[in-house]
């Protein structure tokens, strides 16, 4: 890719992403970054966003609701989404684990798969802990 001119407002959306574990959408990212930038258009965010993701310089994550996340941590990770709030979380497996998943891949595949990702779902501990409360509440 030729050399991208610097962006103040790309530069704010990545450090925004950098230093933030929600895993955030890009409506977010718009009402944090346009404290800063009281003009930046939500398409604006959009594009530097997907610009980050295609650079490598952040990761984007599509839900099954519809709505990509962002994350500004890029080293090999997982993630997974809770059913109940939609929040996503980071998994870190170690990097021996993660190759043993391409290798099983690659057992079933005719050709070669050379990277994967990854998407766990479930129901996260704030979500069970108010699901086990509500049933107990039930219960009386």
């Amino acid at each position: 890719m030729a050399n991208m001119k610097y962006s103040r407002q790309r530069a704010a959306i990545k450090d925004y992403l950098e230093h933030t574990l929600e895993h955030p959408t890009a409506d977010t990212v718009y009402l944090q970054v346009r404290k800063e930038f009281p003009n930046i258009s939500l398409g604006t965010v959009y594009r530097n966003l997907n610009l980050l993701a295609e650079m490598g310089e952040a990761i984007k994550i599509s839900t099954p609701d519809g709505g990509d996340r962002f994350d500004g941590r890029v080293d090999p990770h997982y993630h997974v989404v809770c059913r109940s709030c939609g929040k996503v979380y980071d998994l870190t497996f170690e990097e021996q684990q993660a190759q043993s998943i391409t290798e099983l891949a690659n057992q079933q595949f005719e050709g070669t798969i050379d990277s994967h990702t990854t998407l766990f779902y479930g129901i996260c501990g704030d979500c069970e802990e108010q699901l086990n409360q509500s049933q107990e509440e039930d219960s009386h």
